[in-house]
Formats: C-alpha cells, structure tokens, sequence
C-alpha cells in the first residue's frame, strides 16, 4: 500500500523553496480594513474599484494599496498599480489573457472567463479545456517566447512568477503581479483584483461569496469537535509553517499547524517533527507512503494512521476553489478522525478523506477536479506555494537540521513554476 512518495514531495518542495525566493521580490501585502476585504490593488480609471456590494477598505497610497470604492461600476480604462508599484494601463477590457501560473488560471476559470484565457502553464492542464491553450511554460518559470506568441492583452503573473515579469515587460507586454497570497482574505482581494482587471466583478463578488460561505461552513462543522494537531511535510524535512496559505486551510480547517511557531516553508530535524507530535498528517498521495518513513511513522499519526489525502492543485494553489475544497476535506476529516477516536482504537486511517469534492459544504459543482496526479505537483504555483513571507533561504536557518537545502535547492530549482 505504501508505494514511493519520492516525487510527489520533491515536487513540493521545489515549490516551496521557489515560492519563497518570489516572495521576496513581490512586495508587501496589501493593508486590509474588513472582515472581507476588497481590491487589493490600486485600481482606478473610467470605473473605480470593484465588485458590487463590498465595503470600502484600505489606502490608495503605495503599490498594492486597496483604494477606497465608489460603486458598482467595472468599466474601463482602467489602471492598476501591481505589486511592484508599477501601474499598467488597460484602455479596454483585454480580450486575451495569458496567466503564468495555475492560480490565476483557476480563478479565471471560476469567474467563468475561460474563453479568454489564451495561455496557461503547464501546471493549470488540470483545468477543464486548458490542454486547448497555449503552454507557456519553459522548462524553469515562462517562456517568453512562447508568452509573446499569445499576444496577449494581459499577462497575470502571481507571486512565484516574478522573475519573469521583467522580461516580459521589455517585450512590450502588460503584466500584473500580484503579491504573495497566505490568508484567505488575500485570496479574496486577488479574485477581487482579477475580476476587475478582466471586467468580472460581479462573477469576483459571487465568488467570494462562495468561498466565504465554504470557509463559514468548515468552521462550524469543526467547532465543537478537538482540534487536532496537524502537519503538512514537503520532503526532505520541509514543512508547511506559520504565514503560509496552508497553515490558513489548516486553521479552518479544524486543524492545529505543529509547525506555526516557524515561518514560511522551514526544514526541521527529524528531532524536531517527533517533537512536535503531529495527531494528524496532510498528504498528497492516496497511499499516504510517507507516514511509513521516519520520523513520521513514529509519530502519533504514523502510529494510528491518521491522515487525510488532500487534492495538490488545491491544498497548494492559492484560489477560491482551492479554499472550498481544501477546507471542506480537512474540517469532514477532523470531525471523522475524532469520531472514529471516539468510537474505537483499532488504528483505522481515520483521515483517509478524498478530496473528490462529494463531502457536504463542497458545492463547486465544478468540472476542474484533479485526481492530484502529474499535471499539478505544480500545486503551489509556481509552485504557487503561497511563501511570500519568507526570505527564500529555507534551509538556512533551520530548526535542528543541517545545511541540506542545498542539494534540495537544486531540485526545487527543477520543479519550479507549480503553484501560484
């Protein structure tokens, strides 16, 4: 049952490692005022800000500042300051959209503006129709050829992707970066900044609204159940901490990070993850291979068993959907592991819970549903991991291990481009 899990976690660790090295580069997030936040960019022109009923928030000043809102409207032109304070200016809706990493595809697709969507990276091809669209991938990050072949009238370049917006741009093109995205509500405002650079800001609204309504739901179908403590391992001693849009899934989730006292994406010593005890274990992989190695089998979930099988294109990809399906798996597996606790002790893989979107709270009725196979250990975008808030050097100061990120940098710098 326990087959390799080798491949599937060097590829998020890649992620990982290229995830925080783009952070760095894409600035810092935005000032949020609200519960649910709006625009995380500066947006103005023919048609202030965006999406309909959301309150006003934030500082127009600085890039990536939210502007205050003035009404419904979504019209151009418009211009919008990215994460790097560079304003673009769109003089009409753009008709041709190339995004470079799978988040941004994934939230086109959700706002229903798929027909627009020229070019995609090879990590989004688990979308419904994205095999049809122009793979812009190169071997590490985008080609720039292959992006200037789509002609684009909008490049979407999310927070791992920033290395290629510089030379995209000298090509002439518009490109939007966004900022690293590890909360929920960053993933709102980045909806919310799509929907209105692309004119959907009512589709951006309504997805919000879902995704809200998800995360509302999973809070309350764990809140009267214990809240396990919970870790998410990327290979090689690397796991998903504190700041992180995964350490945001856990939380509501119903699941404590073991690994919140650290930042970003850190290696700890084998020492340290028995330490830390996880109760619960979040793979990627159906056999769950890795609670059979060590240290994790001699943890408390290695010992019972105890996982959950999450779908990589969402539990790494930071976007709507991701949120809705990832938080609908993990809360339906917390209570399941605790009433399987409660019941018996004979061991059973108590969160054992596919992430086939069938469990109550999911109502994605959506086609882009991924077996969590090949096309996307891409998960966390580029890998979209949403390691903003790391300084990239993950392995350099990490807690009881030694200097081994090294040689796994060199993988990651293989894997890259996966989640974002």
């Amino acid at each position: 049952m326990r087959n390799s899990f080798a491949i599937a976690m060097a590829a998020l660790v890649a992620t990982a490692l290229i995830g925080g090295v783009a952070g760095t580069a894409a600035g810092a997030q935005p000032t949020i005022a609200t519960d649910r936040p709006s625009a995380s960019a500066q947006l103005t022109g023919g048609a202030q800000s965006a999406a309909g009923t959301q309150p006003a928030v934030g500082s127009a000043a600085g890039a990536g500042g939210a502007p205050a809102q003035t009404d419904g409207a979504c019209g151009f032109p418009l211009n919008a300051t990215d994460a790097t304070g560079t304003t673009i200016t769109l003089e009409e809706r753009p008709e041709r959209i190339t995004t470079l990493n799978p988040s941004a595809a994934q939230t086109l697709w959700e706002l229903g503006e798929q027909d627009r969507v020229v070019g995609v990276s090879r990590f989004a091809l688990y979308l419904d129709g994205a095999e049809e669209r122009a793979n812009v991938s190169a071997e590490f990050g985008a080609s720039v050829e292959r992006v200037v072949d789509t002609e684009p009238d909008l490049v979407l370049a999310p927070n791992s992707s920033a290395a290629d917006v510089g030379p995209l741009r000298e090509q002439g093109l518009k490109v939007y970066h966004f900022p690293a995205a590890t909360s929920i509500d960053d993933i709102a405002e980045k909806t919310e900044t799509i929907g209105r650079l692309v004119g959907a800001c009512d589709a951006a609204s309504e997805t919000n609204e879902e995704m809200y309504d998800a995360v509302d739901a999973a809070e309350n179908r764990t809140a009267g159940v214990d809240r396990p403590a919970a870790l998410y391992p990327l290979g090689g001693g690397y796991v998903a901490a504190n700041n992180t849009f995964i350490d945001a899934i856990m939380n509501v989730g119903g699941a404590d990070n073991v690994a919140a006292e650290y930042e970003a994406y850190p290696q700890l010593s084998d020492e340290v993850i028995l330490q830390t005890d996880p109760e619960l274990i979040l793979v990627t992989d159906p056999e769950a291979a890795i609670l059979a190695e060590e240290p994790y089998a001699s943890t408390t979930a290695g010992v019972e068993e105890n996982y959950v099988v999450m779908n990589v294109d969402y539990l790494n990809q930071p976007a709507p959907r991701s949120v809705i399906r990832s938080t609908t798996t993990l809360s339906n597996a917390v209570v399941e592991l605790q009433e399987e606790g409660s019941e018996s002790t004979d061991g059973t893989e108590s969160g054992e819970s596919s992430d086939d979107g069938s469990s109550d709270g999911d109502s994605s009725g959506s086609d882009d549903t991924s077996d969590g196979g090949d096309s996307s250990t891409d998960g966390m975008d580029g890998n979209e991991t949403d390691a903003g808030g790391s300084d990239g050097d993950t392995g350099a100061e990490v807690p009881g291990f030694g200097v081994v990120a090294a040689a796994i940098a060199l993988l990651a710098t293989g894997l890259l481009a996966r989640r974002d």
